[in-house]
Order: C-alpha cells, then sequence, then structure tokens
C-alpha cells in the first residue's frame, strides 16, 4: 500500500510532540501520513510513544505541540465523542450491567438513530464478528475471546471510517489470537475502513500490517511494509526487535560501492551491505537473520563466506532445527534450519563452518 503523503493522507501528524511535565518529550516532532483505508501499526517497546500517539488521535491526549488531522481538518480542538472514531481496547471496556446488544446500540443512541435503524446495525456488526446469536447475553456470560468480538462489533456498528485499536488481543490465548489477527485484518481490508493499531507484539504487527511504525524513545525509527522492515532494516534498533536477529560487531575497513568489508572484533575479514555506515573506522554491528545462514555449502552461491562456528546447542523444533553457535565474538549466534531428510543433526562441541551470502548481511549503526 503506498503511502500518502502530507495533506493527502487521510490521518496526518505534523510535527507532533507531547510532552507531559514540560521538559520530557513522550513524543518527538512525530511527521506521518496515514491513506484512506491503510492498516497501520504503530510497534515498539514499552514507553515509546505508541500508545500516547494513538491516545492523541482519539481525543483522551492533547498535542503539546503541532497538528493532527482526519480527513484534512484539525482534530486538536475537537472533542473525543465529536471526532466518529471507533476504538478498542485490551479490556473490552464492555458495560456489564447491558446486554450484548445493548453495548453495541449505545454509541447508535448517542448519534440520536432511531430504534429499528439501531436494531439493524447491531445485527449487521454481530453478524460481521459471528455473533449472531449472543445480542441477548450479557459480558459476563461470554469467554474472553467472545468479549473482544463484541468490543470490535462495538468500534464498527456506527460505520466509522476510521477505528483504532490498543492491544486488543493482548489477554487471549496464543491460538484464539491468531485466529483474531486473520479476522480483523480481513474484516477492516473487507469494509476499507482506515485502522490504526498498536502493539509491542512484532509478530502481529507483521502479519497484520499494510505498513509498521517502529517506534523507540517517542520517535519513528523505521516506517516500512512488513517485508522490507524484517529483510531491510536502517537501524541496528530495528534488526534486533523486529523478528530474530544476529549481531556480529566490528569495524568498517573499506567501502566500494555497495560492499563494505568489515574487520570483526574477533579478526575475522567479511563482506556486508553498508547501510547506515560511511567511513572507513566506523564502528558497525553486522546483523544477519537465523534463516540466511547455511551449514550446507553445496547451496551457496560463489562469493559467499564461510565463517568456523562452534556448536554449543542443537534444539529440534518439529518442523524446523535451532543451532546456537560461537561465532566470532557472538556466543548467542542462532541458524534456523528446515527439518529436511538431508538436514544433519549436529552435536554440541562440535565445529562447522558456515556460510551466508553477503548481499543478506547488513553493516548497522554500532
Amino acid at each position: 500500500m503506498s503511502a500518502e503523503n502530507g495533506s493527502d493522507g487521510f490521518v496526518t501528524f505534523e510535527s507532533v510532540q507531547k510532552s507531559y511535565d514540560g521538559e520530557t518529550l513522550v513524543v518527538k516532532d512525530l511527521n506521518l501520513s496515514i491513506a484512506r483505508g491503510e492498516f497501520l501499526t504503530m510497534l515498539g517497546p514499552s514507553g515509546s510513544g505508541k500508545t500516547t500517539c494513538l491516545m492523541m488521535l482519539a481525543g483522551f491526549e492533547t498535542a503539546t505541540h503541532g497538528d493532527i488531522r482526519l480527513g484534512g481538518v484539525s482534530i486538536n480542538n475537537i472533542p473525543p465523542h465529536k471526532r466518529g472514531i471507533g476504538m478498542v481496547f485490551q479490556n473490552y471496556a464492555l458495560f456489564p450491567h447491558m446486554t450484548v446488544a445493548e453495548n453495541l446500540s449505545f454509541p447508535l443512541e448517542v448519534r440520536k438513530l432511531d430504534k429499528s435503524e439501531r436494531e439493524q446495525k447491531v445485527m449487521r456488526a454481530l453478524d460481521m464478528v459471528q455473533m449472531g446469536e449472543f445480542g441477548g447475553r450479557r459480558p459476563a456470560q461470554l469467554s474472553g475471546g467472545q468479549q473482544q468480538r463484541i468490543a470490535l462489533a462495538r468500534a464498527l456498528v456506527f460505520e466509522p471510517e476510521l477505528v483504532l485499536m490498543d492491544e486488543p488481543l493482548g489477554a487471549l490465548d496464543k491460538q484464539l489470537r491468531e485466529h483474531m489477527q486473520f479476522e480483523i485484518t480481513k474484516l477492516a481490508h473487507d469494509l476499507g475502513i482506515t485502522t490504526v493499531y498498536v502493539t509491542h507484539d512484532q509478530t502481529e504487527a507483521l502479519t497484520m500490517s499494510d505498513r509498521v511504525a517502529v517506534f523507540n524513545d517517542g520517535v519513528i525509527q523505521q516506517l516500512a511494509p512488513p517485508d522490507e522492515l524484517y529483510e531491510q532494516p536502517t537501524s541496528s534498533f530495528v534488526a534486533q526487535f523486529i523478528g530474530e536477529n544476529n549481531a556480529l560487531h566490528g569495524e568498517v575497513q573499506s567501502i566500494d560501492g555497495d560492499v563494505a568489508v568489515i574487520k570483526l572484533n574477533s579478526g575475522d575479514l567479511i563482506d556486508a551491505k553498508p547501510v547506515n555506515v560511511s567511513n572507513v573506522g566506523d564502528k558497525t554491528m553486522v546483523s544477519i537473520r537465523p534463516e540466511r545462514v547455511e551449514f550446507n555449502m553445496s547451496r551457496l552461491a560463489e562469493g559467499s563466506h564461510t565463517l568456523k562456528a562452534e556448536v554449543l546447542e542443537f534444539v529440534y523444533m518439529g518442523d524446523t532445527f535451532r543451532t546456537r553457535l560461537r561465532v566470532a565474538d557472538n556466543d548467542d549466534f542462532i541458524v534456523k534450519t528446515r527439518n529436511a531428510p538431508d538436514q544433519v543433526r549436529l552435536k554440541p562441541g562440535s565445529t562447522v563452518d558456515i556460510g551466508w551470502m553477503p548481499s543478506d548481511c547488513r553493516a548497522l549503526d554500532a
């Protein structure tokens, strides 16, 4: 999904800052444009500013500086209930004394819709989340997964153009969470709703989003589609935060076009793609994903790297083998290989050759 730039975005943050104490900025100079119909996830560790951004968009927090626009109109001074935004929280926030149907009808009553129209929209929203028969029940009579579906239906019942979700699946077990990830994404795309989703779960962000904004320390570190974020991280923070990553530390010996020679702390020389190193002598962290490393050298093309490694641990995981190695100065170098008939099961204590393509290896900031 292509990004809409500047004033073309359906949701835009322009130079937005947020401070709670007048000194420390929780969000620093945020510029972000979200296209109509896009599913954008704000991902980051606790305290990175992602939830604050969502709360400013919802109207529960006020920006200290800058402008937030929805459909080209500044919403800084519009109260939350007049922004027409659907919200889904982790704790469901359903009214316990109301039935499911009454919970869904409430946002429609606030908007002064007549009874027959309310009933029609409630049934439609319940059917959307496959909860058509549950209208007469109370929230306490539902499982966690069912309550989350109702919370989702309530956010969609008045047909908002924008839905905000704050860690909505955090309380669910793994299997149900994965099922709901698929359902939410499908619903959002089928209905053409613009969705801003907040999570600290990287797998959730990668599987659900059109684009992901990775937050750290109040700043977006990288904004990209999931595959680009995983395969082409632009900083060591993103490489380490998204998926599993092997880090080798060293310094730049030479740079020629898109190949940098890196001297690792162990003395080994390797080639890598220079991503955010620019000078000889720069300290660097070289990033390589566990599934890009090979034990079987015949699978590698010419010009690939080989290094000696000591096997520290070999773990059988069903569909994959996970091997922990000592490589250069790293005792926690992971290689993931497919469970295939020709894949050798390695013995801890043995020495092996490992290899990878230089193009799969990225020289990032130290």
